[in-house]
């Protein structure tokens, strides 16, 4: 994806996405001897990066096609994205989430405007059951990670980054279907092709480590973790392609270990993070990555329940 590309994105997200600060917490830096800036998507409107994309991809729809409503499938952010957005367009929005949806997420789509379509629990079974709805009732859909656009838009956090801490030598990413790496990716390959860029998922659903193994997507049977936000069951075809040759490697990390970290990010910085935003503070804290300079660890979204949240800051 072009310089130009992302620049047009970022243009178009004046006034729309937040330009979030890299934090900084002491102890990590001292535990890894190398500074650690942590980008704070969680601070965006709707709590996480996705509204970069949402609207990015959203906003160059033409807007008679966009009048007919916006649909798309999602366990969460996405769809608290999507329906954020089509607010502020002033059209409908419908999201097709998981049973295994988190509450909170659910409720957020609902409070934003959005109307909430329950089926089943994978990936696959939401992308055809907002499918159909497309066929059927004509909606236009607004695709999580299987789009350039959409990829556009998350890559502003890229340039944010670059922009924000021009010596950064390592960005470790949360993957989910792979939008957010891919964008980053193409920003670090425009402006500063020596940074690494490394993708970050739970054990329970290494599916860019299997897709960097085999040299395309792999789907995987079956994913399970506390990262409800990086569960696909595949990387998508159109991210792979574009973090194919610059992306080399994504770690892993488990439930024990997200854990800790959520518990870290709360006790020692103060940050309300989700699971699925904790990996790579994760990542940092168990030793998965070799850091030699400064580092920025991702933060991709802070929509955690509280009850959970809780739960696991007093165990």
């Amino acid at each position: 994806m072009s310089l130009a590309a992302l620049r047009a994105a970022a243009e178009g997200l004046q006034g729309v996405a937040v330009k979030t600060p890299l934090l900084r917490i002491p102890d990590l830096d001292a535990r890894c001897g190398v500074p650690i800036f942590l980008k704070a998507e969680h601070l965006q409107p709707i709590g996480a990066f996705k509204v970069r994309g949402a609207y990015t991809a959203a906003s160059r729809i033409p807007a008679e096609l966009r009048s007919r409503g916006l649909i798309t499938y999602s366990s969460g952010n996405h769809g608290q994205a999507v329906a954020w957005v089509a607010r502020r367009l002033n059209t409908r929005a419908v999201v097709v989430m998981p049973e295994r949806a988190p509450t909170i997420k659910v409720e957020g789509v609902r409070r934003l405007g959005g109307e909430v379509i329950i089926a089943g629990n994978s990936s696959a079974e939401r992308y055809t059951k907002a499918q159909q709805m497309v066929e059927e009732q004509g909606f236009i859909m607004v695709p999580p990670f299987e789009s350039v656009e959409v990829i556009a838009g998350q890559g502003t956090c890229g340039l944010e980054i670059i922009e924000e801490c021009p010596e950064v030598e390592s960005i470790l990413v949360p993957v989910g279907g792979g939008g957010l790496i891919a964008g980053i990716a193409s920003a670090t390959a425009a402006l500063k092709p020596e940074v690494q860029v490394i993708g970050v998922e739970p054990v329970g659903a290494p599916k860019l480590a299997r897709a960097l193994e085999a040299g395309r997507p792999v789907k995987l049977d079956h994913t399970e973790s506390l990262a409800d936000g990086l569960l696909p069951l595949s990387i998508g075809t159109i991210p792979f392609g574009i973090l194919s040759g610059i992306v080399r490697q994504s770690v892993l990390v488990n439930e024990a270990e997200i854990e800790e970290a959520l518990r870290f990010l709360y006790r020692q910085g103060g940050l309300s993070v989700e699971p699925s935003g904790a990996v790579t503070t994760a990542a940092i804290l168990a030793g998965r990555v070799r850091l030699s300079g400064p580092t920025v660890a991702v933060i991709s979204g802070g929509n955690v329940d509280p009850a959970v949240l809780e739960r696991l800051v007093q165990s």
